[in-house]
């Protein structure tokens, strides 16, 4: 329990303090963000706001988890686990293709950087290797980091396997990264408004403290009952979740309204990638949609506009939105509400999803269900 409360704290203090010095470093080299022409002209005024805070939250979680893994190796001897690695770096490198993308934007001088197509082939890169690594590493019990089912609870059978080792590895891998590309892009069209993507993040990322633990706890290694868990690492899991969420606690300190820096796509995409390792690796992906409602909300209220305008121009109607604006945020925005109140409510509605996940999860155990 030290060890979390380490990873908690370690991360606040370090994102709190850094993100700081951080804001002072861009501001001086004036690596401020550009808005986007068509956006909400209220937006105006955060022309200059210096981005790329992600930094700060990437580096209080790598420095969180750290500080948990030296206390557990100092008190016992235990070193730092595989699944913990993996989702660390794909967490980094997902921030790295942001942090190119935001350079580009400042560089350029304009909201867009990296082409579409130079994300995909850089996201589909990451993608497949982490795939890939997701089902090595065995343990004593066999057990690796990833899956090779869909799980919601835990895994559905039958698994990608069954259908042989190519066509099943080609699948699973083209399965991992459809889950890297929702949750990166769903997380980076939430982070719009001020404390939006991170306070969500925050409820995204604690149930996975308490549903890593209780996995932990009821380990098949160390419960031998039928509603074990085949989860390989779930301790190290908490750890990387608590740290995440220490470290866009204190990130939000800044990047609340009127927000003080942003954590640009370096941040986003980040995150993004840490929620999918996460729930890939805890076995509940499915699940991880509920938890995680409001990104998804996002997204899909973004493809519904996109798809909806490009429908009525093919069939030549009159072109129409359903929403006044996408993501769904600014939608509310155009209706009156104000920026505070979209975010808080949004934080609401985040909130009791997240708590509907944990109490599904926590229910499926009571009930004794094992899917």
């Amino acid at each position: 329990m030290i060890a979390l409360i380490l990873a908690v704290g370690v991360g606040l203090i370090t994102s709190l303090l850094f993100t700081r010095a951080l804001i002072w470093i861009l501001t001086k080299r004036q690596m401020g963000q550009f808005i986007r022409q068509d956006g909400p002209r209220s937006h105006i005024t955060k022309r200059g706001t210096p981005t790329m805070g992600g930094i700060a939250i990437i580096f209080a979680t790598i420095l969180g988890y750290s500080a948990a893994a030296g206390w557990m190796f100092y008190y016992s001897g235990r070193t730092p686990r595989i699944s913990s690695i993996l989702a660390l770096l794909l967490m980094v490198l997902m921030g790295m293709i942001g942090f190119l993308d935001d350079f580009a934007k400042i560089r350029k001088e304009q909201s867009l950087g990296l082409t579409p197509i130079a994300k995909v082939i850089l996201q589909t890169v990451v993608g497949v290797l982490f795939a890939v690594l997701l089902i090595n590493f065995p343990n004593e019990d066999g057990l690796t980091p990833g899956s090779m089912a869909i799980s919601f609870l835990g895994d559905f059978t039958p698994s990608f396997a069954t259908l042989g080792v190519v066509v099943g590895i080609i699948i699973f891998v083209i399965w991992i990264n459809l889950i890297i590309t929702a949750w990166t892009n769903s997380v980076n069209l939430t982070d719009g408004l001020d404390g939006l993507a991170s306070g969500i993040s925050i409820f995204s990322f604690a149930p996975y403290i308490i549903i890593c633990f209780w996995q932990f706890l009821h380990s098949c290694q160390i419960d031998s009952s039928s509603l074990c868990y085949n989860v390989r690492d779930p301790w190290d899991l908490c750890l990387v979740a608590g740290a995440i969420t220490g470290a866009c606690f204190g990130f939000l300190w800044w990047n609340a309204s009127p927000a003080q820096i942003f954590m640009g796509d370096t941040g986003s995409l980040a995150l993004g990638g840490a929620f999918a390792a996460i729930s890939i690796m805890t076995h509940t992906e499915l699940l991880a949609i509920l938890i995680g409602g409001v990104f998804v909300m996002e997204c899909i209220s973004d493809v519904i506009q996109v798809g909806f305008f490009k429908l009525s121009r093919r069939k030549g109607w009159k072109r129409r939105r359903v929403f006044k604006m996408a993501p769904i945020h600014h939608h509310f925005e155009l209706l009156g509400w104000s920026e505070t109140n979209v975010v808080i409510r949004f934080w609401i509605i985040s909130a009791l999803l997240a708590s509907l996940g944990m109490a599904i999860f926590y229910l499926s155990w009571v009930q004794g269900v094992t899917f």
